[in-house]
């Protein structure tokens, strides 16, 4: 009986754990981002024209444009004017519950398999610090296009809102191991001397961009390898949802899924480009709460930048544990061409 009385008061202990635990892993919300509302247009600016900044309000960030206002592009060379901005055309999303589309309104895809690791969850290390792991999704959204605001302007990427590549379906993305695959250069950084140097790109991405050749830096997120959903210290949601957005947008660039479109050797066209260049991307807060509130004029954040200021209060219970993000993407183009 004393083993039975045992047994009851365990199973009682139990269940309310549980089902707390079941309860969140089930959570799916979400929002589609209001293109009106939810984006913070101003981060298409500075407009460029060569080196020359033509437009800009808020004195927004920019990085080096192509000196020469002029350009050719083709076999059969066509003159055309060198012009930059910034593109809003992809979309992450970092969730906890796998198969969960927040930025289309908290679709639970349920695609009838055993769900992979993804429910959010915290593991304890060796010095009692723990860590957590997400899924993340990336879209493409170019949304200046499908919105039609500027029509018949050749800079701009052709297409429509779509979900573009899945983590959950990805072996790499919840082994450490498994992703040196992807990035065996990471076994090189490895060493306190490389951490270190982290933070001097911290200092930089919190006052302009990161330093472009620590690309093995995330800023003042950490250590951008390995390129997976595993982050061993968890200092809260933002933080570590603005760590996976950019190692995912790492991990496109290592696939080839993503290529660059900026400097001198994107007025023609993308080219291929293995090493992400984070100082090519912008990124705004679009869910749980739009970060459309401007801090000094702007409301974007480059790669690395501390999450201290502009995270404060975007992320609370049960609805707002999930994030979503507009990657803004420099883009340079031969207009003419």
């Amino acid at each position: 009986m004393k083993t039975l009385a045992r047994l009851m008061l365990c199973l009682v202990l139990w269940l309310p754990v549980s089902g707390v635990q079941a309860a969140g892993i089930a959570t799916c919300t979400g929002k589609f981002p209001n293109p009106i509302t939810d984006i913070c247009w101003s981060c298409i600016l500075p407009i460029s024209i060569g080196s020359a900044r033509i437009g800009d309000l808020g004195g927004q960030e920019d990085i080096d444009n192509p000196a020469n206002p002029v350009c050719s592009c083709g076999v059969n060379p066509v003159i055309g004017l060198s012009v930059g901005f910034w593109e809003p055309a992809r979309h992450v999303e970092v969730v906890r519950k796998p198969f969960c589309l927040t930025s289309l309104g908290g679709i639970d895809l349920d695609p009838g398999i055993p769900a992979p690791e993804g429910a959010r969850y915290t593991r304890p290390e060796g010095d009692g610090d723990s860590g957590s792991f997400y899924q993340a999704h990336y879209y493409v959204n170019p949304v200046m296009y499908w919105l039609g605001v500027i029509t018949d302007f050749p800079c701009l990427e052709h297409g429509s809102f779509d979900l573009a590549y899945l983590t959950e379906v990805d072996p790499l993305w919840n082994d450490d191991e498994l992703t040196l695959i992807l990035n065996p250069e990471a076994v090189l950084f490895a060493n306190p001397v490389a951490v270190a140097a982290c933070a001097a790109d911290c200092v930089a991405a919190s006052t302009g961009f990161g330093v472009r050749d620590l690309f093995w830096c995330a800023g003042c997120q950490g250590g951008i390898y390995p390129l997976d959903g595993h982050v061993p210290y968890h200092m809260g949601g933002v933080r570590t949802a603005a760590l996976l957005a950019q190692r995912l947008t790492a991990k496109m660039h290592r696939e080839l899924l993503a290529w660059g479109w900026h400097g001198k050797a994107g007025l023609c066209g993308p080219y291929f480009q293995p090493v992400m260049d984070k100082t090519a991307y912008k990124t705004q807060l679009t869910y749980p709460i739009p970060a459309t509130a401007k801090e000094a004029g702007r409301c974007c954040q480059p790669f690395g930048r501390t999450t201290v200021l502009w995270g404060a209060g975007k992320e609370y219970p049960v609805r707002g544990e999930d994030f979503a993000f507009m990657l803004f993407r420099k883009r340079n183009c031969c207009v003419g061409y």
